[in-house]
């Protein structure tokens, strides 16, 4: 392990360029063939024409983006393959989704989600639910757009801000010329982001002579850590908070976020549309078990000289193209193969938000108000594509302050998913609740979410906690000025509470509070939402029966008393 620096050389910049223009042509050629047959309707969903492995594919060629690509190993290196029990929440989610929620959007035909909202809870709950949408695919995309800014940079010196503006740019010309052919363009771009996946798997296990070694490697290194069923909810990651909090947050992607929805709802059936969702599943998992095993190729190979903690690059986001670049700089091509891989799920994320942007806004602020030919709205459409390609610019930039890519982007589903999953649930499964429940209960959960995620940046759980693993600088060859260690030993007692050192334990001041893991963000703001939706909408029909029933009781006895006084009268005019 050395620190001289490895650069893409002109056979990689070939292969990147042509990989994706390629990619982009596909989806060029597609767009000018129906370019006379199109519908504002037909740009947003496709028409409802295809068929179930097509959409199955779009589904997760737009879960595999950048951050997923670079950050999920870097989560493997620093935390363990325990990562890879969010397999059983995608499967819980699918199953929830496809049960619950697909039912209603597919029979509805609506191009928004946030349409059901209104019909079912009010106009105020749907822009509401609106604007949540919009804050959550902003940061999102954002985030997206600047991950692979990030590992150009690593590799090739790129500025920042140019690989962000490259990035958006030919991200929002693809959206506003190509739309309902995303999934015909994600079915091609998926097998380039596993090649890229691949190509970094095989060659490490060739270096390594197999991959029992790197199995050994990680076991060694306390990566093998799937036994861990500690309900603590402080912790960062157990069978638990994978589980139970992924199933929550997956089941918010699947089951309410627009992009998504719009997918399934492309199908030409729903028997399509439900197939679609379950084949996607063995799509995530093959995603996740490459990332797992991509983040013990890390640990194996830098397993006594991390990069990160020896100043080699700036984020553990950056991990991975540094393997890249380490492994297989002396195969001219293949680097270039990956970051077209990084570039390319990019392109289908980022496309398909700014596509699902442009669909929430035409459903749900223009078309209620304003009545205009088809032509229009589908000139509308894509004039809102290149307006929010450049949006994303801005949110890219302030993606860089975020931190680590992963844990950022499940805090910004956490704050907004779970609210609108905790709404969406009250709608379809309590019939009793009503718009005051609804809408009280998606601004407690959100507040509630809220609330959590910002304790968790004032006062992050300890090391006690995250329990980040063992990583080493001592096999370095290279000087490095920081002394930075962020490894901690494990306790013998995991405890809710830590407190300040030199104080007093029994002092009450001393003791702090730490937010609970940041996957447990979404459960708290979806059942927060479904709690207070019930209670509200029990009491205010309590409140109404009760106004109704005295009501009638007063006018019961009015009538009472006149009938009376009208026999009265009678009786005394017959004397």
């Amino acid at each position: 392990m050395s620190g001289d620096a490895h650069l893409l050389v002109a056979a990689d910049y070939v292969v990147f360029a042509v990989v994706l223009l390629l990619s982009a042509a596909v989806g060029f050629y597609y767009a000018w063939r129906s370019r006379k047959q199109g519908t504002s309707r037909d740009f947003l969903t496709g028409g409802r024409k295809l068929n179930a492995l097509a959409v199955s594919m779009s589904l997760t060629a737009s879960y595999m983006s950048s951050v997923t690509v670079l950050s999920n190993p870097a989560e493997v290196y620093r935390y363990g393959a325990i990562f890879g029990y969010l397999s059983i929440s995608y499967v819980i989610a699918v199953v929830y989704t496809s049960e619950v929620f697909l039912p209603v959007f597919y029979r509805l035909a609506i191009n928004s989600t946030y349409e059901y909202l209104e019909l079912r809870f009010s106009r105020a709950t749907r822009l509401l639910g609106m604007l949540i949408f919009f804050f959550n695919v902003l940061l999102y995309t954002g985030l997206v757009i600047y991950a692979p800014a990030l590992a150009l940079n690593q590799v090739t010196g790129m500025n920042l801000w140019g690989g962000i503006i490259s990035t958006a740019t030919v991200c929002t010309l693809y959206c506003a010329l190509v739309s309902k052919t995303f999934i015909t363009y994600d079915t091609h771009t998926i097998g380039i982001m596993f090649a890229g996946y691949m190509s970094v798997i095989i060659k490490c296990v060739i270096l390594k002579g197999g991959i029992s070694t790197i199995l050994s490697d990680a076991q060694e290194g306390g990566r093998i850590n799937f036994v861990d069923f500690d309900i603590n909810p402080l912790r960062r990651h157990t069978f638990w908070t994978l589980v139970f909090g992924g199933a929550f947050t997956w089941s918010s992607i699947y089951g309410t976020y627009q992009p998504q929805v719009q997918r399934y709802n492309s199908c030409k059936s729903i028997k399509h549309a439900r197939l679609a969702l379950f084949i996607n599943v063995l799509g995530l998992v093959c995603t996740l078990t490459s990332s797992v095993i991509s983040g013990l190729c890390l640990y194996s190979f830098y397993k006594n000289c991390d990069p990160w903690k020896a100043g080699q690059v700036s984020s553990p986001d950056q991990l991975l193209p540094y393997l890249v670049m380490d492994i297989l700089a002396d195969h001219q091509g293949l680097p270039g193969l990956f970051f077209a891989a990084v570039y390319s799920a990019s392109l289908s994320t980022v496309s398909t938000s700014i596509n699902a942007m442009a669909a929430v806004t035409m459903e749900d602020l223009i078309k209620p108000r304003i009545k205009l030919s088809e032509k229009k709205l589908l000139l509308i459409s894509k004039g809102l594509s290149l307006f929010f390609g450049i949006v994303c610019v801005a949110m890219a930039g302030l993606a860089s302050l975020m931190g680590h890519m992963m844990q950022a982007v499940s805090i910004i589903w956490g704050v907004t998913g779970g609210p609108l999953l905790g709404l969406f649930s009250l709608g379809v499964l309590c019939p009793f609740v009503n718009s005051k429940g609804g809408l009280c209960g998606l601004v407690t959960g959100l507040a509630a979410a809220v609330s959590v995620s910002i304790i968790g940046m004032i006062s992050p759980s300890p090391p006690e906690m995250t329990r980040p693993l063992f990583l080493s600088t001592e096999g370095c060859n290279f000087t490095t000025g920081s002394s930075f260690n962020w490894t901690t030993p494990l306790p013998t007692e995991p405890s809710l509470f830590t407190t300040t050192p030199g104080q007093n334990t029994d002092d009450i001041h001393a003791v702090q509070w730490h937010s609970p893991s940041y996957l447990y963000f979404c459960v708290i703001g979806g059942l927060t939402s479904v709690i207070v939706g019930i209670i509200i909408s029990l009491l205010t029909d309590f409140a109404l029966n009760s106004v109704l029933y005295f009501s009638f009781l007063r006018s019961w006895e009015e009538q009472t008393m006149l009938v009376s006084q009208t026999r009265r009268m009678e009786s005394i005019n017959l004397q």
